[in-house]
């Protein structure tokens, strides 16, 4: 006879979350499937008629018919004419012991390639959802002109309407890499042609590709020290060795580089704003590096990522734009300029990179959003690109201003600012006898993030402090953070 209890499990099944992506009939089929393999159900007991149980459930008869016919159709029950539906007999049916666990159930091991267990553990390259002081890297997103990008994107989609709907150019499209050849021309003293520029997603995974395209498992590349941890997880996922070159305040050592002993065909850098240093490599550095890369057929990766912002003096021209060689490969970034969700980034290659890296690209993600790139593309055209990198330009550089001077009134005894011409953080020494990493934790339980110098350095440090990120945050929301900062300091002290 079916029971109550019986019957309710069925109707728990049928509002059951997991179920619900099934049509009635399964629901039902699964439901009493299982209380037959729980044993539920004992071999022989009948079942309800289609008509009676379907009243119970509420549902047509069809669905439990529907049921019917494939639990028989599976072995499960019986039916007989004029009889009805039974439990059929299921050799080697044995219902599962219930083990209630005491301790939390150990995940079972995966045994993953040695690339991905490489990039499982230097746990790859995560960004702040929600910004707190004093995450580096982060724009201004509040003085951001909605209304005026939301403008202009309805203005793509009346235009190209459904095509701004279809894949894009792998590439990108015409439209925003001309609008980008224009600007880097014209502001970073850039060669740039559309034909040559490369839109992607951002300047990760432009490195990402540089690091998976030039270069083999197992190949040295001349990097930064300290560097940008984003570039060196790329590399290292990659499979190769990064050879630190010291950085001083003109930047990288070329003089070093070229004295090295081991033969490299790629140096990768940061020469407008050095991360995290803040230094710029000179103009004599540049042309010599770029003579270095044609001797030697080497690779210049040049991450342009916030040279936008530059607060003292005239920025130099960017390496791309003075290498007549074509060695240089130029990344540059709207998540750092605009917004971090705008997932905009782009490469200026040499023109026999742009086949490989293009089709490169699409064994990734295929292309870039293509409403998103028209949408960038009349930002920029319009003049409103550049009108807002002036207007966060003044409030970025006020900011370093106010946090220099808060650094030096409130933790003079424990920091020395290090104020960079440009960017969007500042490096700040440690000179006192506390503990890097203990500062760190304490501060991230009272809500403040802060990036040590120690773990951006590849061989041992010669220097410890904090990374400040300033951009992000009103001088009100930095001037509360270094209050609790000061507070972990002295409580640290004592």
């Amino acid at each position: 006879m079916f029971k109550h209890s019986q019957l309710e499990s069925v109707k728990a099944a049928l509002m059951h979350p997991d179920y619900a992506k099934y049509p009635l009939y399964l629901r039902i089929q699964r439901a009493l499937r299982q209380l037959i393999l729980d044993g539920v159900l004992q071999a022989n007991n009948p079942l309800p008629a289609s008509r009676a149980l379907a009243l119970s459930l509420n549902v047509s008869r069809d669905t439990v018919e529907n049921a019917y016919s494939l639990l028989h159709a599976e072995g499960y029950i019986e039916r007989q004419v004029g009889s009805g539906s039974f439990v059929a007999e299921v050799p080697q049916l044995q219902k599962p012991k219930r083990i209630i666990a005491t301790q939390p159930t150990k995940q079972p091991t995966i045994q993953l390639s040695k690339r991905g267990q490489g990039m499982l553990n230097n746990e790859g390259v995560r960004e702040a959802l929600t910004p707190h002081p004093f995450a580096p890297g982060i724009p201004e997103t509040r003085l951001f002109p909605l209304p005026l990008w939301l403008r202009l994107e309805r203005q793509v989609i009346r235009d190209y309407q459904f095509k701004a709907l279809q894949h894009s150019d792998p590439q990108g499209t015409k439209e925003l890499r001309s609008a980008i050849a224009h600007y880097v021309n014209l502001e970073r003293g850039a060669h740039a042609t559309p034909e040559r520029i490369l839109i992607l997603t951002s300047s990760q995974q432009a490195i990402a590709l540089c690091a998976l395209n030039l270069l083999d498992a197992g190949d040295r590349i001349f990097t930064e020290n300290p560097m940008y941890q984003g570039a060196r997880k790329a590399f290292e996922t990659a499979g190769l060795i990064p050879v630190p070159i010291p950085v001083d305040q003109h930047g990288i050592r070329v003089d070093l580089l070229k004295q090295h002993s081991t033969p490299v065909k790629v140096v990768s850098l940061t020469p407008s704003h050095q991360y995290p240093t803040g230094a710029t490599l000179s103009l004599e550095r540049r042309l010599e590096l770029i003579e270095w890369a044609e001797q030697n057929q080497a690779w210049i990766i040049e991450d342009d990522y916030d040279s936008e912002f530059h607060y003292v003096g005239k920025p130099t021209a960017c390496v791309q734009g003075l290498d007549p060689y074509q060695r240089t490969i130029y990344i540059g970034t709207f998540t750092k300029s605009l917004f971090p969700s705008v997932r905009i980034g782009y490469m200026i290659l040499p023109a026999q990179l742009v086949a490989p890296m293009t089709t490169a690209r699409t064994l990734q993600d295929g292309h870039t959003a293509t409403i998103s790139q028209l949408t960038l593309a009349c930002f920029i055209e319009n003049g409103h690109f550049g009108a807002y990198i002036r207007q966060m330009r003044q409030v970025y550089a006020k900011r370093l201003i106010t946090l220099e001077k808060l650094v030096r009134t409130h933790l003079k005894e424990f920091l020395e600012p290090l104020p960079p011409l440009g960017g969007m953080q500042m490096p700040c020494v440690l000179i006192c006898g506390l503990n890097e990493k203990v500062i760190i934790e304490d501060a991230k339980e009272k809500g403040i993030a802060l990036t040590g110098l120690s773990s951006l350095y590849i061989t041992t440090p010669t220097q410890t402090g904090f990374l400040l990120g300033f951009a992000a945050y009103t001088e009100r929301e930095m001037e509360l953070a270094i209050q609790i900062i000061r507070k972990v300091f002295t409580d640290n002290s004592g």
